[in-house]
């Protein structure tokens, strides 16, 4: 009699801890949207006068331009593998997932939600882990070869020359890449409880890259909307900036945004504060005046990143209440 008493008392027990937790993630979300908010008042004021003397026509469109944002990373994530996931709860994920992106660097939080996510839908830990390095190899890759198409079509590239780093930048950064290398290799060669783990999770990542790649369908998906994100994230820049009288040719605007998105993303700051530093002097460097050049990034971040940052985080936890992640 006394161990059934104990142990209803120790599942009582795990119970509540459960609920706090789920409560405490319910919340958290919420707390670090306020706190984001609140410190960046100055700057999403400025943003809100800037947009509300723009054009709500090129607003509208931006607008647009944004929610294809997450359908684009929706179609990337399914891409990335071969188990099929619910697609309104993956969209809902990823919508989710950008009021994560806030709180940690390099893209750390939307891939936290996302391992969540598929996680919660029996997708085990390693291939859940595999679809999103495969997720973020498609981005990269994709990035590029749309940044160099642009390159080759755009006499625009002459202009940038002034923004190509120095070897006394070129060297220092590789130097530092090659130690990171080297020393995670060591650490795999020598350190066995790393190894294995790793060992498993690469014969998982290629298994399922050979599998995405057998169905035509996941190969559209993947590389397709890899290619899709940083044209509608470019589309909704062209937007704001004809909104607020940018003054560039829509082909400027976009290189402008897929190059100071390659340099400023080797930066991992949370929020995109080094994607927009690089992206105001890329705008500036191809023509445009700094004070509009200023206010369309700004009107940019709080159209795309800070007016749907309290929603999202409502829509995580609610994520969350319904055990979805």
């Amino acid at each position: 009699m006394v161990d059934v008493r104990a142990g209803a008392l120790r599942r009582r027990g795990h119970v509540s801890a459960g609920r706090l937790l789920r409560l405490a993630l319910c919340v958290v979300p919420l707390v670090l949207a306020l706190w984001w908010v609140t410190n960046h008042r100055a700057v999403a004021r400025e943003g809100v006068l800037r947009l509300a003397s723009a054009d709500p026509r090129w607003l509208a469109a931006a607008l647009v331009f944004t929610c294809l944002t997450w359908v684009a990373a929706s179609l990337v994530r399914q891409g990335a593998l071969p188990d099929r996931v619910p697609p309104g709860l993956l969209l809902a994920s990823q919508f989710a997932a950008g009021a994560a992106n806030h709180a940690l660097p390099a893209g750390l939080g939307a891939h936290a939600v996302t391992l969540r996510f598929l996680r919660a839908r029996g997708v085990p830990l390693d291939r859940a882990t595999a679809s999103v390095g495969l997720y973020s190899l498609a981005k990269s890759v994709a990035k590029t070869l749309v940044l160099l198409a642009f390159l080759a079509a755009s006499p625009a590239w002459r202009l940038l020359g002034d923004l190509v780093p120095d070897e006394r930048f070129v060297v220092p950064a590789l130097a530092a890449a090659g130690c990171v290398l080297a020393l995670a290799a060591t650490l795999l060669a020598f350190v066995r409880p790393l190894r294995r783990p790793a060992n498993r999770l690469a014969r998982s990542a290629l298994s399922d890259a050979r599998e995405v790649h057998r169905r035509p369908a996941r190969v559209l998906a993947l590389w397709g909307g890899a290619a899709a994100m940083p044209l509608v994230q470019a589309g909704a820049l062209v937007c704001v900036g004809s909104s607020l009288g940018l003054g560039l040719p829509w082909q400027h605007v976009v290189l402008a945004y897929l190059a100071a998105g390659t340099a400023g993303g080797a930066v991992p700051a949370p929020g995109g504060i080094a994607v927009d530093a690089a992206l105001i002097w890329t705008l500036i460097t191809l023509g445009a005046d700094p004070t509009p050049a200023a206010a369309t990034v700004i009107g940019y971040r709080l159209l795309t990143d800070w007016l749907p940052l309290l929603p999202g985080a409502l829509v995580l936890s609610a994520l969350i209440r319904a055990k979805v992640l």
